[in-house]
């Protein structure tokens, strides 16, 4: 009786042994795993990671991607997203007889101080919380009061490296303009809206996601990222937008959403578009296609290119062909150069360029330089001074023969 006892407790040993091995076991196997919070949800649902969360594995995309433009096209302000000088002689700008603006650095940030006619104390001291714009070719800064988001009087133009009257802003002291969800669209990932209405300024301070990310072209990322830390193995990408599966147009519209100018939105609000979508279903752009070569080179790239005989002539061509989004690429003009070449070098009769052998050999065989030169932009003005007004020079991506003057002579 004894001897079945003991029988029957080392069987059950043995089966509660068998089935904790294959629980813990099963556990362990996903422990690993630690869901990733959400930092924003959208309102369709979708969460949103902060990009740290990619560079497990994709280290050097995401390092790269944190240096580009687009991602740094709108920051908290702080030392090091602001370009403006805060010393003093360089920290100024006169904005009539009356009214100098001065940029002053504190212990709680940075502010824009208006003075009226030399007085001690600022009309106003408004603080700088977000800044717009890489600095590429300048920026503007906004500020909250309390949720509503407006922007700043003041703002930064590079090439001068000097503060100027924002563009588009009264040679007079201003109310500070509020700032609507489709400004936000274009220059963040996602931002929430909390007035009810596409027009109001008012936001989630905490529901933002800043600059363009990762997810604005891929889309949710958290199935992704479960998937794959649960399955290190896995190489082929699961649960996550591949731009080698959209089709020509969608590639095109994910970029046109904020390179075709302004666009007459419908019914749809800000950031309900998602990449894949068709864009001609959430906007259509204000300008028919027998003015698209008079487009003004600033914030409409995707019609000039569109408007471009290299466009019009290739089944292939999108702005991917050129960029690449992952990468800071300003000033590679060897890479685009080749770029080029790499078209029309494959083609069964090889263009050979007809320009000056001379004035080729000057600008190092630049392409880039001579076909999609620095244009002057009709609707982006600089008041520089009261009395001195200068255009902002943009790149066209109109592919042309330009003149000395750059004035198009044909598309090529």
């Amino acid at each position: 009786m004894q001897k079945k006892i003991i029988y029957t407790v080392l069987l059950l040993v043995v089966i509660i042994g068998f089935f904790s091995y294959f629980l813990f076991s099963s556990e362990d196997t996903n422990s690993d795993y630690v869901a990733v919070t959400p930092i924003a949800v959208h309102n369709n649902g979708m969460e949103f990671i902060d990009s740290s969360a990619c560079v497990e594995c994709h280290k050097q995309i995401v390092e790269d991607h944190l240096k580009t433009a687009h991602f740094n096209s709108f920051q908290p302000a702080n030392a090091n997203t602001i370009k403006g000088n805060f010393e003093d002689g360089k920290n100024s700008f006169k904005l009539n007889d009356k009214v100098v603006f001065k940029m002053v650095a504190k212990d709680s940030g940075f502010y824009q101080e208006p003075v009226i006619n030399n007085q001690n104390t600022p009309f106003y001291s408004a603080k700088m919380d977000i800044v717009v714009g890489s600095g590429t070719k300048g920026q503007s800064y906004l500020m909250w009061n309390n949720n509503n988001l407006f922007q700043l009087q003041a703002s930064f133009f590079t090439p001068t490296d000097s503060w100027i009257n924002s563009p588009g802003a009264p040679d007079q002291l201003a109310p500070a303009r509020p700032v609507i969800e489709r400004c936000l669209e274009c220059h963040t990932t996602y931002a929430q809206n909390l007035s009810g209405s596409k027009k109001g300024n008012q936001f989630h301070k905490k529901n933002i996601v800043y600059g363009i990310d990762c997810q604005r072209c891929h889309g949710p990322v958290t199935d992704h990222i479960a998937y794959h830390k649960q399955n290190p193995e896995e190489k082929t990408a699961k649960h996550i937008l591949k731009y080698s599966s959209l089709s020509r147009q969608q590639r095109l519209d994910a970029c046109a959403l904020c390179h075709s100018g302004l666009r007459i939105k419908t019914t749809e609000r800000a950031f309900t578009f998602m990449t894949g979508d068709s864009l001609g279903n959430f906007s259509f752009p204000d300008y028919d296609k027998t003015s698209l070569a008079d487009l003004d080179v600033h914030g409409n790239q995707y019609g000039l290119l569109k408007a471009s005989e290299c466009f019009k002539k290739s089944t292939l061509l999108d702005c991917s062909s050129c960029h690449n989004p992952h990468k800071k690429e300003r000033g590679e003009f060897s890479s685009f150069n080749q770029k080029c070449m790499n078209c029309h070098n494959s083609l069964s009769n090889p263009i050979v360029c007809a320009g000056d052998k001379a004035e080729m050999q000057q600008m190092n065989n630049n392409c880039v330089q001579c076909h999609m030169p620095l244009v002057n932009s009709k609707a982006m003005k600089i008041q520089i001074t009261e009395e001195e007004e200068v255009a902002v020079k943009v790149r066209t991506h109109f592919i042309g023969i330009y003149n000395q003057q750059n004035s198009k002579e044909s598309g090529n």
